[in-house]
């Protein structure tokens, strides 16, 4: 079992968002907005080019707090705010890094703060996470 402590800073990690895993993500979510595929349309709506879905970014955060936790059953609640997207480039991939920090913990859990960057910006704000020991 792991030790955490109040203030302790978790190592970052960082995940790789590439339009084909949008693509996936489109597919299996069944959100076919266009922002998040087509680069034309993206740019049409005034975006700088194809975004990443907020969820996905969401669940990149989800999935790191699980790795910190041990396993996704221990997550008892998991909250975010979107600030900024992930813009993916055409044949570029997109680097999300997480972080976090230990706010509180009692024998029964440890609570999260999560930050998530790209591109030297927050894209996901007030983002929270409770596991179980």
């Amino acid at each position: 079992m792991t030790t955490f402590e109040v203030g302790q800073e978790i190592a970052p990690k960082s995940y790789q968002v590439t339009r084909e895993l949008l693509v996936g993500y489109a597919n299996a979510s069944g959100d076919q907005n266009p922002i998040h595929q087509n680069e034309e349309f993206a740019k049409s709506v005034g975006l700088p080019d194809v975004i990443a879905h907020g969820m996905f970014t969401m669940a990149l955060a989800g999935r790191y707090a699980s790795e910190i936790a041990g396993n996704s059953g221990a997550i008892r609640e998991f909250s975010a705010r979107f600030t900024k997207p992930v813009v993916v480039p055409a044949g570029a991939t997109a680097e999300v890094i997480l972080s976090a920090k230990v706010s509180a913990v009692t024998p029964e859990s440890v609570k999260l703060d999560i930050t998530a960057i790209c591109n030297g910006e927050k894209v996901l704000g007030m983002t929270k996470a409770l596991f179980t020991r």
